[in-house]
């Protein structure tokens, strides 16, 4: 596998310089300037590209090249966006950078409701909390409608959540659901996040899965013509928030749309983190259905907590040998995928992965990390999965 890193451009803590004593030799990155729906500049691509390989890296895949509101839901200025969206595959395709990682979550991206955990042995971890995001939702946001996506037990606990919150702590619970990505939406308020909403209502589940195939059938096409591999990232966590669809949340929808747009091109991001917060969930399973259209993969851990709603957990971001998910058996499935691919002459054979979310450990403490993506962190993380693919790969 292709050992890789994310990093987020010139002002990541991280400085490229420090990846090759990481073990890293692939950046993972965006260009996190433009706006969703914006051309990504052809200048601007060569730039960051010609700025990784100086460092002695490659730039294996784009995490993300943002999928639009306006082409989520159909909105007018969908066609715009489309195009823009072509242009920017044309100049990355220009520039050899061959993978390409999104996702079709509405509105908002990964959400928690703590960056910063505590941990029993002295570090942090990312934390969702239903109990919290609920309030957040019923009493913060005060969603209409909210009180109908959530059982009695967990609005009481909702309630009780609510009564031990300042209101420092719950602007800081805001904040934390609402920025997502670093710096994705820093700028959102209460009011911006109602009117986001507003352009949601009457789509369904299918009418959101039926949108991402459109906006499938109309890139995967040019994708696969520019030799380019589009991989959509699951829903984390993998249910409906805000009473918002999510269509990305089981190997059975990843299935469905891999069928509906069947190209090379269209492929999947095997996130083990967020598909595993499903008990339901085998990763494993996931790559003997779906491993020829796996295109990269995240390795990182999430351990369920008690919920008082069976059909959505509370988590915390495991250590990546610690979860819920058997990550020996994934990369075990993973490297046997690469083997097949390699007997058959496939130049795509390794799968770029990088050691997703980490936790905060040791000086990561101090330093000021960008949540979930400390040093030392995903640096432990790192070192483990290149264990486990060094034993797999001697057995």
């Amino acid at each position: 596998m292709i050992e890789c890193w994310r990093w987020f451009g010139p002002d990541d803590p991280t400085h490229l310089s420090d990846l090759p004593q990481v073990g890293a030799t692939g950046v993972v990155t965006a260009l996190h300037e433009f706006a969703p729906g914006e051309v990504w500049s052809a200048t601007a691509i060569a730039e960051r590209k010609a700025m990784i390989e100086r460092a002695g890296l490659t730039w294996e895949v784009v995490e993300s090249l943002p999928v639009s509101e306006a082409i989520k839901t159909q909105g007018p200025d969908m066609a715009a966006h489309l195009a823009n969206y072509k242009t920017s595959l044309r100049a990355l395709a220009d520039q050899g950078v061959r993978t390409i990682c999104y996702n079709f979550m509405p509105i908002l991206d990964w959400t928690r409701t703590q960056t910063r955990a505590p941990q029993p042995h002295g570090g942090t971890a990312m934390l969702f909390d239903l109990p919290t995001f609920a309030a957040f939702d019923l009493h913060i946001l005060a969603r209409p409608g909210a009180a109908e996506d959530y059982p009695a037990t967990v609005q009481d606990a909702a309630a009780d959540a609510l009564a031990g919150m300042d209101d420092t702590a719950k602007t800081e619970l805001t904040r934390t659901v609402i920025a997502g990505l670093p710096g994705a939406n820093d700028g959102w308020m209460l009011d911006d996040v109602r009117a986001r909403l507003r352009s949601y209502d009457g789509i369904t589940a299918d009418r959101l899965r039926q949108n991402l195939i459109d906006f499938l059938s109309e890139v995967a096409p040019l994708a696969e013509t520019l030799g380019l591999r589009l991989c959509c990232h699951p829903d984390d966590p993998p249910f409906s928030l805000l009473g918002l669809p999510r269509v990305m949340s089981s190997t059975d929808d990843y299935a469905h749309v891999l069928e509906a747009v069947d190209t090379p091109a269209n492929g999947a991001t095997l996130c083990t983190g967020s598909l595993g917060v499903a008990p339901a969930f085998d990763a494993t399973e996931f790559v003997h259905r779906l491993g020829p259209r796996i295109h990269f993969a995240h390795l990182r851990n999430t351990k369920r907590l008690p919920s008082p709603d069976p059909a959505r957990a509370s988590f915390f971001e495991a250590p990546h040998l610690e979860g819920d998910t058997d990550m020996v058996a994934t990369i075990t499935a993973l490297m046997a995928e690469e083997a097949r691919r390699h007997s058959e002459g496939r130049d795509d054979h390794a799968i770029p992965m990088r050691p997703d979310h980490g936790q905060e450990l040791l000086l990561d403490r101090d330093r000021d990390s960008l949540p979930g993506y400390p040093l030392i962190g995903r640096m432990r993380g790192l070192a483990e999965l290149r264990g486990i693919m060094a034993a797999v790969g001697a057995a």
